[in-house]
């Protein structure tokens, strides 16, 4: 089974080269915002428990968002693997991934790791909030804060995926179709 995490900071192209490599790969995508949304929307107990934490203004546990994930993986029938995206975020979910995908026999092949420029970021993801409505997307100070809680808190998972010989840094500069085949290139050497 072909398990990717796709990581990179807010701005990398993730949502773009996510859904070119479910289409090559048939990968099952795995975004922790939509596992919320569907938790929320069909007020499941996990999609309760979380929302009584944000409803507290509390971040949601990670064993509550991981049990989110592990529901997603048990309910997939015959999966070819799974894209992670937007998980895991922290070391200690890093851990708990590797924990429950060995549950389901198997584990995270690689993790692929757009990197971009903070300069670069800060031009898409202006650009991007001309159209996407985000208001963290149109202004400059909360796009600098996202990259430094990025930096902070989220990159520690490369280095956890680096100790295991699973991170693999692909330039995410240039036009789509050219990063995403320099991710393939990674992919096929799962």
């Amino acid at each position: 089974m072909l398990n990717i995490v796709l990581f990179g900071p807010p701005g990398a192209g993730k949502g773009t080269q996510s859904e070119k490599l479910i289409g090559k790969y048939n990968l099952v995508h795995l975004s922790t915002g939509d596992l919320f949304r569907k938790h929320l929307g069909e007020g499941t107990d996990l999609g309760k428990l979380a929302q009584s934490y944000m409803d507290d203004g509390n971040l949601v546990p990670d064993e509550v968002v991981i049990g989110m994930v592990r529901d997603k993986i048990s309910k997939t029938i015959d999966p070819k693997g799974f894209i992670f995206d937007g998980f895991p975020r922290t070391v200690h979910q890093a851990q708990s991934l590797d924990d429950m995908l060995s549950d389901f026999d198997t584990s995270v092949s690689g993790m692929v790791s757009l990197e971009v420029p903070d300069e670069e970021l800060k031009i898409r993801l202006l650009e991007r909030g001309k159209t996407s409505g985000r208001a963290d997307d149109q202004n400059e100070e909360k796009i600098d804060t996202r990259v430094r809680v990025y930096k902070a808190e989220t990159l520690p998972v490369a280095k956890f995926y680096d100790s295991k010989n699973k991170l693999n840094a692909v330039i995410g500069v240039g036009g789509i179709d050219e990063i995403f085949n320099n991710i393939c290139v990674v992919v096929d050497g799962l």
